[in-house]
Formats: C-alpha cells, sequence, structure tokens
C-alpha cells in the first residue's frame, strides 16, 4: 500500500553574517547551511496495517509524513502510495489519504463543526447520500452530536481532534496518517480515539501509520513499530521483537513455602555468572531480574523451583518507556 525508496530531505538555510556591512554582503554574496532531516530512507507497509512510526523531537517524523501525503517534494528517492506518486499525481493521492495533525485542524474555525463537513464533502466529491450515513457512523463512534452545532473555536481539544479524525475520514480514504493524534489529551479522550482507531482498522481495513510520543498508543494500538533517529531508520519490527532486542531485564517477584536457598552465582553482579540476578529478599519473597533473550519462561520456573518450593510467581515486563529511551 505504501512504498518508499531511499528518501532523503534537506533542508537549506541562510547563514547570518555579522559584522559592519553584513547586511549589504549579503546581497552579494549569500551562503547557506544544509540540514539533512531524513536519510535514505526505505520502507514497505502492506494493507491494513496499523504501524508505528516513533522517535525524538528533530528524527525526522513530520517530515516523513509530509513527504508521504505530498506536502514536501523528497530531495531524492521515491515514494508511492497505492502504486501512485504523492508529487506527481497529487490529486487522485490525496481522495485515498487522510491525514491528521494533532497541533493544526482541518476544520474552519468560525464555522459549526457540521458546515466543516460539508465544505470537506463539496471538496472531495462526496455525495450527499455518502455523506450522511459516514457521518452518522462517525457521530456514533465519536460522539459528535454533542457538539454538532458549535463554532470549531469553542471546541475543546479533545472534541476537535474527534471532529478531525470525521473529517480525515469523509471521503473514505484506504491510508490514513496521524501526526501526534492524542497530543495534549486526557485520559477520556485518548480512549475515545484509541477505539475509533481501532475498530477502522480492524473492521473496515484502513491501512494507518501512526506518530506519537505517546507510548500507549504505540501498545495499543499497532501490530508493527518503526523508529527513527537522526533521520534514519533505526528499527523495523514488532514491539514484542523491539523488547527483546533492546534485553532489558524483566522484574520476577517470586514466594516460596518454606526454606529455600538462592544460589551465590544469582547473588553476583557479574551477568556471567548468571542469567537470574537477586535484587532483593524479604522473608519468603525473592525479588530479582532476569534478561528474557537468555532464558524462556519455562527455564526460569525450572531453575526457581531447584532453589525451593514455589508458592506463588509473577513477571513484569520493561516499561515500553524505558524500551524506547534505549534506542534513541
Amino acid at each position: 500500500m505504501i512504498e518508499v525508496q531511499h528518501i532523503r530531505k534537506e533542508f537549506k538555510t541562510p547563514v547570518v553574517k555579522e559584522g559592519r556591512f553584513s547586511g549589504l554582503r549579503t546581497l552579494f554574496t549569500r551562503e547557506y547551511r544544509t540540514k539533512e532531516a531524513v536519510r535514505g530512507i526505505s520502507f514497505e507497509i502492506g494493507r491494513g496495517e496499523f504501524v508505528g512510526y516513533i522517535g525524538p523531537n528533530g528524527a525526522g517524523k513530520s517530515t516523513t509524513i509530509k513527504m508521504l501525503t505530498g506536502i514536501l517534494h523528497p530531495t531524492s528517492g521515491q515514494v508511492s502510495i497505492a502504486g501512485r506518486n504523492p508529487h506527481k499525481d497529487r490529486q487522485s493521492v490525496v481522495k485515498n489519504l487522510g491525514v491528521v495533525f494533532g497541533q493544526r485542524s482541518q476544520l474552519w474555525w468560525d464555522l459549526p463543526v457540521k458546515d466543516s463537513f460539508d465544505i470537506l464533502a463539496k471538496m472531495y466529491s462526496v455525495n450527499d447520500q455518502d455523506k450522511e450515513r459516514r457521518l452518522h457512523q462517525f457521530a456514533e463512534l465519536l460522539d459528535l452530536r454533542a457538539f454538532w452545532d458549535t463554532p470549531v473555536r469553542k471546541l475543546s481539544l479533545g472534541q476537535r481532534m474527534r471532529a478531525d479524525l470525521a473529517a480525515a475520514m469523509l471521503h473514505d480514504p484506504d491510508v490514513l496518517f496521524l501526526d501526534e493524534p492524542t497530543i495534549g489529551l486526557d485520559v477520556n479522550a485518548k480512549r475515545n480515539i484509541r477505539q475509533f482507531l481501532k475498530l477502522i482498522n480492524a473492521e473496515f481495513g484502513k491501512t494507518i501509520l501512526l506518530t506519537t510520543h505517546d507510548m500507549d498508543d504505540i501498545e495499543q494500538l499497532c501490530n508493527r513499530v518503526m523508529v527513527i533517529n537522526g533521520g534514519e531508520l533505526s528499527y523495523d519490527g514488532t514491539v514484542r521483537s523491539l523488547r527483546d532486542t533492546i534485553g532489558l531485564p524483566t522484574l520476577i517477584t517470586v514466594s516460596f513455602r518454606g526454606a529455600f536457598q538462592v544460589p551465590d552465582r544469582a547473588r553476583s553482579d557479574d551477568s556471567r555468572q548468571s542469567s537470574l540476578r537477586v535484587l532483593q529478599i524479604v522473608e519468603q519473597t525473592v525479588t530479582l531480574e532476569v534478561n528474557r533473550r537468555e532464558m524462556n519462561t519455562l527455564d526460569i520456573v525450572k531453575e526457581l523451583g531447584l532453589w525451593g518450593e514455589l508458592d506463588d510467581f509473577d513477571m513484569q515486563d520493561p516499561d515500553f518507556e524505558d524500551v524506547i529511551h534505549r534506542v534513541y
């Protein structure tokens, strides 16, 4: 559905000269500084995939999205959306795209929400029957009727984002690009947005590319994650594989019945001694960490069973935030 081949994007900014007559000298000899925002990124996204695209501020996420939507032209490389180039066949490609930028709205600021939908329907040549049918669906799923007649400028952030999502889907695109759609939202608003996105992906087969700094969005929504850092793609795979690749330890809490014996190798700070390392012992309860790349769950239980009779056992994977920070 989406194919990207070795795209690069450079931005040139003028160098500000200092000293006397600097402005005059700039008129005749202007120097530029070149910044490479995206460096030779390639990837493919299949129909119906829900992919997270994450990275630190300034990594190149938004620049990539703008090249995919045709807003920016890549300095080099190729982009294809459903077999078409968004820069050469812009009108035909845009008809198949829905785009939501979390900090910018495509709605008209002083108009009621329903009037913005009417204008967008005309722009995308959506007939009245399809428009009414889709708006009825979105009104139910996103609870739009509560602010149907409210000017956009009077909406809360959560209400505006729900209206923007409906606006992006009004022409029934196959591909949806989302740039920070839950930024600044409260817990309830985020939950509503996520439920809607899950539905349109699972039930309607929409292909979604999501950029976000909210790691809960990634874990709850995406079946694949790509990590960009310094303009380059540093990881492309599943969330589970990303955890395993980083190798952050899993925290284990185990309780024993009666006496138990912790081997000396598990008390050592030297990771070469044992894959299990004890952090704390309080009465019959032991807290330890394990590298899941070195031991699977069955091996862990077998090893702990040699220490004593197990009473209770709990495993807690590392927080996804910690995984992402390790990648950055």
